[in-house]
């Protein structure tokens, strides 16, 4: 299993069917969901087929999200990481975007600001990228002060199949001032 990134706290690998289960646990959430659009997941082959399509973006575009996993427990906590995104969103198209979704039980404990950063270092110095994209519907002030304090700037909002969200985006030379 390949892992991506690793800080003091977390590793970022790649997922497998075997983290389904708690996959499921999360996707399942309404809560969860709820600046997603609300659509949680009805069954554990949501979730399967979810893990499929992103181990598929890791064989077509090299990269997609990657399971979350807290050092001290080693338990699965979320998933985050980068997405090269290939469909027209707020006028651009074939870019990066850094993102993250977890377990609601481990909400507030910096684990979004840590898979962000970790994710950012990966997509600055191992692929060398010079700029990274992110999108957070504008009333989830957590996602947004997360995205903030991995050193992303909001440069606009836009209408995301009628959610309104904030754009956010950092630049390789601006992430090396940080």
């Amino acid at each position: 299993m390949k892992i991506f990134a690793e800080t003091d706290r977390i590793i970022l690998r790649e997922l497998t069917l075997a983290d389904a289960p708690s996959m499921f646990q999360m996707d399942s959430d309404p809560d969860v969901h709820k600046y997603l659009g609300n659509k949680p997941f009805k069954n554990i082959e949501e979730s399967e087929e979810n893990i499929r399509f992103i181990r598929q973006q890791y064989k077509d575009n090299g990269i997609g999200r990657w399971a979350v996993i807290d050092k001290e427990s080693n338990a699965f906590v979320g998933w985050g990481g980068l997405k090269f995104i290939t469909i027209p969103i707020n006028e651009r198209n074939h870019f990066y975007e850094v993102g993250y979704r977890f377990l609601k039980e481990h909400w507030g404990k910096g684990y979004a600001t840590a898979s962000a950063k970790a994710s950012l270092k990966y997509a600055f110095e191992e692929m060398n990228l010079e700029t990274v994209y992110a999108m957070a519907h504008g009333e989830n002030a957590g996602s947004r002060h997360a995205l903030q304090k991995s050193g992303l700037k909001i440069t606009g909002h836009f209408d995301h199949e009628g959610i309104k969200c904030d754009w956010f985006e950092i630049s390789k030379a601006d992430w090396l001032k940080l």
